[in-house]
């Protein structure tokens, strides 16, 4: 038989690869026995394999300063995490372990600092690089923290009058490190032109000279550059970067102090096993870029400072669903029922079309079909189509004969965003239940051990949020 879904796969892919392999026509990711925890756990539920985090900022740490050391760049490479990728504790302190910095963007993320500090996760040299358009309870926080002695606390203006907080907040002797972002020109395809956050880039010079400069409480030490696409080839990328680098350069001419450039917009992550992208020569290529337009406006370069956050952990996720049940609705549309709901799941994948890389967990040795997924809920909304690379989704025929074994399916890396999107724990579309959550990570001894973080949502849960009892 050459029509199995492993005979799909590797004619189309080049199978196995990092991170998934087939034992015995069953999926493993990055190790872990996905069918052991279905028997464990039962389904739905979300995985985190905290390694994949480890190895994904350690990757990128090896890639700039490899980069640094070829190009012989002189300065320095600061690998930032995006609180707002994933808020939960077991992943903001895994991150920590492989000493990076963070990146908040409101003002309960600055809660989340305190308790990092108080548990001993960070202490005040570490950079907290503070984004997002600012409320007033933002910029209080932010000011607090710095006055209680944080020194790397560096609030990025997202306006012109978002420094007057400040000015007014802050009581420390020490100058104050701030930074600014740029309203980058975002490609043509998107919604609208320019970035609604940012200040911008031709107001940023006069901004400079009229409040910042000969002020002895600030320093301006950064410029914030983030393009919503992230890190791509393209000449929308490249230019934009020239443009803030050339910005850059003409800034640190006039202000001394200003030493850091921060290039957020993050790294892509695989979501198709077709995914092609060449990390080692885009790292290379910044560093290059950067060195060349400094060198051509004879001033230092600055240091670089990334903010990553789906890079960071969107690999180390998965939900893993069993299929309820098969439905013919027409002469060729065949949906196959998952025992959860997209939208409460896996929200980008309706709410912007998002694809992630699924695969079957089991009956790899089976003949496949094309098939549409369906959720739980009501919503005509709530389903999965196509896959990233193709314009439909191919898994293993069920099987009718009695005792056999469900067919479950896994959507991967989907560890960033999707809890914080969904909302986790609390009411959602036609009252389908957050699922358990799992977590994968190594002990002492170097083996994988599993422990169960969060039991399915329960009906009395949502009964009393919505008031029904108390």
């Amino acid at each position: 038989m050459n029509n199995t879904y492993t005979d799909l796969v590797h004619q189309t892919f080049d199978f196995p690869q990092e991170g998934f392999v087939v034992k015995n026509h069953y999926l493993e990711f990055n190790g872990v026995d996905i069918k052991k925890l279905i028997d464990k756990y039962g389904t739905p539920f979300k995985l985190t394999y905290l390694p994949k985090i480890g190895s994904q900022i350690n990757k990128a740490k090896k890639l700039f300063n490899d980069a640094i050391k070829k190009h012989r760049y002189d300065g320095n490479y600061y690998y930032c995490y995006c609180t707002k990728s994933s808020h939960f504790s077991f992943i903001v302190e895994e991150t920590l372990k492989h000493g990076v910095h963070l990146e908040t963007s409101f003002a309960y993320d600055i809660e989340i600092i305190r308790q990092l500090y108080k548990k001993r996760k960070i202490n005040k040299d570490t950079f907290i690089i503070c984004n997002g358009f600012k409320t007033k309870p933002y910029t209080r926080n932010i000011s607090q923290l710095i006055n209680s002695g944080f020194k790397n606390v560096i609030p990025i203006l997202d306006n012109k009058s978002e420094f007057e907080d400040y000015k007014k907040s802050i009581r420390t002797k020490d100058p104050v490190k701030i930074g600014i972002r740029i309203a980058c020109e975002e490609e043509p395809t998107f919604d609208f032109y320019t970035s609604r956050l940012g200040i911008r880039s031709r107001d940023v010079l006069e901004f400079y000279v009229d409040k910042i400069k000969g002020n002895n409480r600030f320093q301006l030490k950064m410029l914030h550059f983030f393009m919503n696409k992230g890190i791509k080839d393209d000449i929308y990328y490249w230019s934009e970067l020239n443009k803030v680098v050339n910005l850059w350069c003409q800034l640190k001419k006039i202000c001394p102090e200003l030493d850091g450039l921060n290039i957020g917009g993050g790294f892509p992550i695989k979501h198709s096993l077709g995914f092609d992208y060449d990390y080692n020569y885009m790292v290379n290529q910044i560093i290059m870029n950067i060195k060349n337009v400094c060198k051509k406006n004879k001033v230092d370069v600055p240091d670089i400072y990334t903010e990553f956050g789906s890079f960071t952990v969107g690999e180390s996720g998965a939900v893993v669903y069993s299929i309820l049940n098969e439905k013919m609705q027409n002469d060729r549309e065949i949906w196959y029922m998952i025992d959860s709901s997209f939208i409460t799941t896996l929200p980008d994948t309706w709410g912007i079309g998002e694809k992630f890389l699924l695969m079957p967990i089991n009956k790899w040795n089976k003949e496949y079909q094309e098939v549409h997924l369906g959720g739980l809920t009501c919503d005509s909304h709530d389903f999965y189509t196509s896959e990233e690379h193709i314009n439909a989704v191919f898994l293993p025929k069920l099987e009718k004969e009695k005792g056999e074994e469900p067919l479950y399916i896994g959507f991967f890396h989907t560890g960033a965003y999707q809890d914080q999107l969904a909302g986790y724990g609390g009411i959602k579309h036609c009252m389908i239940p957050s699922p358990k959550h799992v977590i994968v990570e190594m002990n002492k001894e170097g083996e994988l051990e599993d422990w169960l973080y969060a039991k399915e949502q329960s009906p009395q849960s949502m009964l009393k949020i919505l008031g029904y009892i108390k």
